[in-house]
């Protein structure tokens, strides 16, 4: 595996996007080599949050936004910790709405800018926290903006859990899906059991023409190309960048019991194989 490619083969690969492409511009960007998926796979990016702060070579914390999954989140050091060579992004009571009106605040990382990858097998191994309102998710986003905005580009949900369930959610998003509606050509989402309260790893195996999600190594839910149908079912052919974050609240998850709070999730350890 090359962390660099040819100009050619990018010139080749975006010359009919909308986006320019230089590697020279976006070195943190991997792109697996034509037919590396029928080879062994090899560790190619990985962090252990071994250090007592944040990577800044490799992470930023999210900031706030306006939609139900980010707009709690906050970079303000009570949202994060560390601990026996483990990350906690934590879900926690606003003790200060003098300096910040929101009711809760909530921790996320994501690699935007810093590392993205096409093709490949992710894990994380993490420990989830539960309470009413809790929402922790590992996904992933487009880093070049191929196709346009949201949801042009897709949206990879590596995992996501609600409240106390069993169970974790492993979905795509796209135009395809939202937009256009089609959920069930192919079907677009899976879920899973696990035991929340024990340490999982989490992950995807991603090729150029599926998507398999797996817990602790087995295969959960595949998400695959289709052939004859609109375009937009595929956006998954560009590099995406991985967020994880403690989010809280919003229509899906539902309300926050504030009384159950703090929670939080331990991430252990980030893996990426090309």
């Amino acid at each position: 595996m090359k962390r660099v490619l040819g100009l050619s083969f990018f010139y080749l690969l975006f010359s009919a996007c909308s986006v320019h492409y230089s590697p020279k511009d976006h070195p943190y960007v991997y792109v697996q080599k034509k037919d590396r998926e029928i080879k062994e796979w090899k560790l190619v990016w990985e962090e252990h949050f071994n250090s007592p702060k944040l990577d800044s070579s490799k992470w930023s914390r999210i900031p706030a936004g306006g939609a139900d999954w980010n707009r709690h989140m906050s970079t303000d050091d009570a949202c994060f910790g560390w601990e026996n060579g483990e990350l906690i992004l934590k879900g926690i009571k606003n003790i200060d709405k003098n300096r910040d009106s929101r009711p809760f605040l909530t921790g996320g990382i994501w690699s935007k800018g810093k590392f993205a990858f096409q093709y490949g097998r992710i894990e994380i191994r993490a420990k989830l926290g539960s309470a009413k309102g809790a929402w922790p998710a590992m996904w992933m986003l487009a880093e070049l903006d191929k196709y346009g905005k949201y949801p042009r580009n897709g949206e990879i949900d590596i995992m996501e859990h609600l409240n106390f369930d069993n169970i974790i959610y492993q979905t795509t998003h796209s135009y395809y899906t939202l937009d256009l509606g089609q959920k069930e050509n192919p079907k677009h989402f899976g879920t899973a059991s696990i035991k929340s309260e024990e340490y999982n790893t989490y992950g995807i195996s991603w090729y150029p023409d599926r998507i398999v999600f797996q817990v602790n190594g087995v295969d959960t839910f595949t998400y695959p190309r289709v052939n004859g149908v609109d375009p937009a079912q595929w956006p998954y052919d560009q590099p995406f960048y991985l967020l994880i974050d403690q989010q809280l609240g919003g229509s899906w998850v539902g309300e926050v019991n504030q009384d159950q709070l703090p929670v939080e999730m331990r991430i252990d350890w980030v893996k990426v194989y090309q």
